[in-house]
């Protein structure tokens, strides 16, 4: 091991740990709990009507008694005022999307089978059925005139790559469920399974309801989001249609189709063209632009294109950071979105390439951990965005001519009434190289500063993804517990530019996040705030990637949780759903010729040095992390006389904080199993 390693955990080897046990919340039900958890709301897809007069937003709620996150859409005037639903009820309503003339509002419902289009008219509050269709669709856009909405749906063909010849079946036997063939390069999904053999393509739909038209072809799936030309004739929308396209992991162009089904190409540059819009004058294309760098993480640009392909212009190209979500606000700018140091802020862009910050705090839609997430819309001077705080979920807030307006207060009824804990931010250097590093902390309610308080770091996935000051029901959960919750951006973290990013190109999970974590732990130390005989580490995905990998450098925390880990990248590679886009952007070379780099950065090559107590939970239908990883680590720990305990999560996928009840399950099994380490 690294000079490093052998310094840290040499040293650490006499640590002795006390038994002092986690003071107990004074009064429970002032504090956040488990159950709370259902009564949390939040806003997400903001859409102002046409004309700036009303603003229709997606409202998502957890039902207790079906233990699933609910979709409502609602309505409320820019001033804050006609807060009401529109179509609300225990079904789900999404993807509200006004007609161009604002008469009309386009979604999707599962009110039927799969999830339909509607559209409803204003005026009279009738709702017609658009689309009756065996498949879900999505990716809803309008045509320009109003007469037309196109969309995006599977469909499915048969895979069998021969017949073969069964005898009969008699009539009432029961036989065996009949085999199934595989022959795709992408077969699996997360929360998917095995998929069905399906090409996803483009369709239009009157909008009045009819037989929807397909317009794509071919063995390619066309998924992104849609953009008419204005004269409604066209459909601009990005695909990789590439031969080899299954084992192509970045790449993709811009296309258009004609309502006659014509195909036209406007880009073909290597790498991702993704997200087309078309400028209302229907001169421009506005795009996102990575390249196809062999790397694990790259910027996305925001670019404009004439509308015959030529003429290409980045007009983000002095941003180090990626774009997303960008609109056209007139024919002369775009707005969109960043996130920048874990906070997600809404910029302007002139076709000068002139940028000006327009709004930030953005955030408050990921309640499980705090991920950078939000949501905005524009119309004319309005501007509309989700903004939550770390200690409440996205709302809706207006901005306009330099006032801002809070137009909803969704969880004021539950959490005005509690104490919850505050997040302080901290700053430090990596021990490893000096690496500045972004962190949070959570102190518990009623914190008491005159006090050390047991630990507990909690590691982000991806690894290339962002924290921020944001709400966390997971964290609250833990702070209400007595707990100092501590959260950082470590190298390879978004949000910092492509440099930081790529710090873990190669190495990931290394000693290097290892210090990243470490050196933020021991400044919380040093600051009289954590107890340095009572810490704890968990971390989900790639956080338990981290996790798992730490325990094996260090024997420092007293208790572990290891969430859906990668513990062996070689036969993580071969069985996961993102292994096709790691082997190429995430290691130098294929597996079977350098097998030693993946086993270096393969937490299972440290479980001679593991002794920490480790919980692992993993969700049993897992195909981005698959379980098997979980067992692999489950069975050496044992063999290893570790003390370790597998929790097997029945019918999750990877996101096992997907349904309340399992958000509040992986929590308090955290919980649960630090407490028995004091």
């Amino acid at each position: 091991m690294s000079e490093f390693f052998s310094r840290v955990s040499l040293g650490l080897l006499g640590v002795c740990f006390m038994l002092t046990s986690v003071q107990a919340a004074s009064d429970d039900t002032e504090r956040f709990t488990s159950r709370d958890v259902f009564e949390l709301e939040y806003a997400t897809d903001p859409q102002i009507r046409p004309g700036g007069e009303q603003i229709a937003y997606v409202r998502r709620s957890n039902d207790i008694m079906t233990d699933r996150t609910r979709s409502n859409i609602w309505q409320v005037a820019p001033d804050g005022s006609d807060h009401r639903p529109l179509l609300s009820g225990t079904v789900n309503f999404s993807s509200p999307r006004w007609s161009p003339d604002g008469t009309r509002l386009a979604y999707l419902s599962t009110a039927e089978r799969g999830s339909q289009l509607y559209v409803r008219w204003m005026d009279t509050g009738q709702t017609a059925l658009v689309t009756n269709i065996q498949e879900t669709a999505s990716n809803i856009a309008w045509s320009p005139d109003g007469k037309s909405i196109a969309f995006t749906m599977n469909v499915p063909f048969d895979a069998r790559p021969f017949s073969v010849d069964m005898p009969e079946k008699p009539e009432g036997a029961e036989w065996s469920p009949a085999f199934e063939y595989v022959t795709e390069t992408r077969f699996q999904a997360d929360g998917s399974g095995i998929l069905n053999p399906a090409y996803s393509h483009i369709f239009v739909v009157p909008a009045e309801g009819g037989t929807p038209r397909q317009l794509t072809a071919g063995s390619y799936n066309h998924r992104s989001s849609l953009s008419w030309t204005p004269d409604s004739r066209e459909i601009l929308f990005s695909a990789n249609r590439n031969e080899n396209w299954a084992l192509q992991s970045r790449e993709s162009d811009i296309f258009a189709v004609s309502t006659a089904g014509e195909l036209r190409q406007l880009t073909a540059m290597p790498g991702v063209e993704t997200g087309p819009r078309v400028s209302p004058d229907g001169t421009l294309i506005a795009y996102g632009k990575t390249d196809n760098e062999k790397l694990a993480y790259r910027n996305r640009y925001l670019h404009v294109i004439g509308i015959d392909g030529e003429n290409d212009q980045n007009l983000s190209a002095g941003i180090d950071n990626s774009l997303s979500g960008w609109v056209w606000d007139g024919n002369e700018g775009l707005h969109y979105q960043l996130t920048r140091r874990g906070i997600t802020e809404v910029g302007r862009v002139n076709l000068a390439g002139g940028h000006r910050a327009v709004a930030t705090g953005l955030g408050g839609e990921s309640l499980g951990r705090p991920y950078a997430s939000g949501s905005f819309s524009v119309e004319s001077d309005l501007l509309v965005i989700t903004r939550g705080s770390a200690t409440r979920p996205a709302d809706l807030v207006a901005l306009r001519d330099g006032t801002e307006i809070q137009l909803t207060t969704l969880n004021e009824d539950l959490l005005g009434h509690k104490v919850l804990g505050q997040v302080h931010e901290i700053i430090y250097d990596s021990a490893i190289d000096g690496e500045e590093i972004q962190g949070w902390y959570l102190t518990p309610p009623d914190y008491d500063p005159a006090r050390r308080y047991p630990l507990i770091l909690e590691i982000h996935g991806g690894p290339h993804s962002a924290y921020g000051p944001h709400f966390s029901a997971e964290l609250q959960r833990m702070a209400a517990a007595g707990y100092v919750v501590f959260f950082n951006n470590h190298r390879g973290s978004t949000s910092y530019g492509e440099r930081f990013a790529l710090l873990l190109q190669n190495k990931y999970s290394s000693e290097y996040d290892f210090s990243d974590h470490m050196s933020g732990i021991d400044a919380l130390i040093a600051q009289g705030i954590a107890d340095p005989d009572r810490l704890y580490i968990t971390g989900g995905s790639a956080g338990g990637i981290a996790a798992a990998y730490a325990i094996g450098l260090t024997d420092r925390f007293k208790a572990a949780v290891v969430a859906k880990p990668v513990v062996n990248w070689v036969s993580k590679v071969l069985t996961a759903d993102s292994g096709i886009g790691q082997i190429t952007n995430q290691f130098p070379s294929l597996p079977w010729e350098n097998i030693d780099d993946y086993w270096r950065r393969s937490p299972l090559s440290l479980i001679p040095n593991m002794t920490t107590p480790t919980l692992l939970i993993t969700g049993e239908s897992d195909r981005r992390t698959p379980i098997s990883e979980t067992e692999q680590m489950y069975q050496a720990l044992k063999i290893q006389g570790v003390e370790v305990v597998m929790v097997r999560i029945p019918g999750s996928p990877h996101g096992i904080a997907g349904r309340p009840s399992r958000l509040i399950g992986k929590v308090e099994n955290i919980l649960a199993w630090f407490s028995r380490y004091p």
